[in-house]
């Protein structure tokens, strides 16, 4: 589930190639300062970021309206099914010429990303609403699927790349994999209710035996898995007690996915190898795919998997935000590497590809830890009843982070 829940934005956003390939006629070979052309081929990141991300939070706020009205399953599987539809088309146009129509392309493609975005924040929210009732080794599990998705997006847009002299057949083979893992993930939710170890945390609980090896309790919360949630009520879930709770977890959120958003993937897209003059396959072809998506991605993932282990600080700790806030180091490092087109700022400081790449998994790795810290406490920090409100009330703060860092990213390049 948490593999699909990010993998949609996550195979946009790694299918540079084949946008650029889309897009080249979207201008005249030296087309004139300003023109719209030049702007889809150079911003395509940011106008994709902005996107995703103003549906996601309308969305969001219509899911923690409907958490106690339409029941998470009838929301999961419409998302899916959603998700679904967008991508076959999506697939369908990979080898249709468009060419004649790049900026009608253009508008569809961003309707697209606009729909899988507001489709997927429904979905994550409510699977990670969901797993509120569970133990939090749960949670982690569905937060780290969110980066492992990045990285099979990374790794088969590697695959394809290295495969296929033909960027229209790699692109096929790519977003065919993604209707197969979106296809699965349907067929995976349908089988989730069949098992014995999800039906005893999804049902209303009350006082029965624990499953070997289990902790028993949330902080703060005594017994949390077995505290009866009792009938659902027509009304929305309380929004104060929430939203007090979170607070602290909330800017931290907000701010970390802040600093990674406008970093990410509008400036690592566009930070070239300093030695591209060479002609080498590493600095042309893999360069962007190996250091701006896997290799951040794949921190993401190792940063997540770390929560496993190791959970400090803690909810309360004030050291959670304050590491947050040193993350807004990471934006001059970014662009003072070798982003280009370069109109404003000419400088380039770190002139070397081993800055960006250790910049990236820095990036990744503070991302990844971080963050699922803070989204995995919040469910676990309010009473069983509200932990899915809470769940949908820490997708909210993640995409508002999401929201501020796209727009915000969008200028950034614009300045640079």
């Amino acid at each position: 589930m948490g593999i699909g829940a990010l993998l949609p934005w996550n195979f946009f956003i790694t299918a540079k190639e084949y946008w650029l390939f889309k897009f080249r006629n979207s201008s005249s070979p030296a087309p004139p300062e300003g023109a719209v052309g030049s702007d889809i081929l150079n911003y395509f990141e940011s106008y994709l970021s902005i996107a995703s991300t103003v549906p996601s939070v309308l969305c969001l706020l219509a899911n923690f309206l409907l958490v106690n009205r339409v029941p998470v399953r009838v929301r999961v599987l419409a998302s899916l099914a959603v998700m679904l539809a967008v991508f076959v088309g999506m697939t369908v146009l990979v080898k249709v010429d468009t060419s004649s129509w790049t900026r009608g392309f253009f508008a569809v493609a961003l309707v697209c990303m606009a729909l899988l975005s507001g489709t997927s924040i429904t979905f994550s929210s409510s699977i990670f609403g969901l797993t509120g009732a569970f133990p939090m080794r749960n949670s982690q599990a569905l937060l780290s699927g969110g980066a492992m998705g990045g990285t099979i997006s990374a790794v088969a847009s590697l695959v394809d790349l290295a495969a296929s002299s033909d960027v229209t057949s790699s692109a096929l083979a790519f977003f065919l994999t993604a209707d197969v893992i979106l296809a699965l993930c349907v067929g995976l939710y349908l089988l989730l209710p069949r098992l014995e170890y999800a039906r005893y945390y999804m049902r209303p609980a009350r006082p029965a035996r624990r499953f070997p090896g289990e902790e028993g309790q949330r902080p703060g919360v005594p017994n949390a898995h077995v505290v009866a949630c009792g009938p659902r009520s027509p009304r929305s879930p309380p929004l104060r007690p929430i939203l007090k709770a979170t607070a602290g977890l909330g800017f931290s959120v907000v701010y970390l996915y802040f600093v990674t958003s406008l970093v990410f993937p509008a400036l690592l897209a566009n930070i070239e190898s300093v030695r591209k003059g060479s002609g080498s396959p590493w600095a042309t072809k893999f360069f962007v795919p190996l250091t701006a998506f896997l290799l951040f991605n794949f921190a993401d993932l190792c940063g997540r998997q770390m929560t496993a282990w190791v959970q400090v600080p803690g909810p309360k700790s004030r050291l959670l935000p304050g590491l947050a806030l040193l993350r807004t180091a990471f934006v001059p490092l970014f662009v003072f590497c070798n982003y280009q087109p370069r109109d404003r700022l000419r400088t380039v400081v770190f002139a070397s590809d081993v800055y960006p790449a250790l910049f990236t998994a820095l990036l990744g790795l503070s991302s990844g830890y971080l963050g699922t810290l803070a989204l995995m406490y919040g469910p676990k920090i309010v009473p069983r009843e509200l932990a899915e409100a809470a769940g949908v009330v820490m997708s909210f703060y993640l995409c508002l982070g999401l929201t501020f860092g796209s727009a915000c990213s969008a200028l950034l390049v614009h300045l640079i």
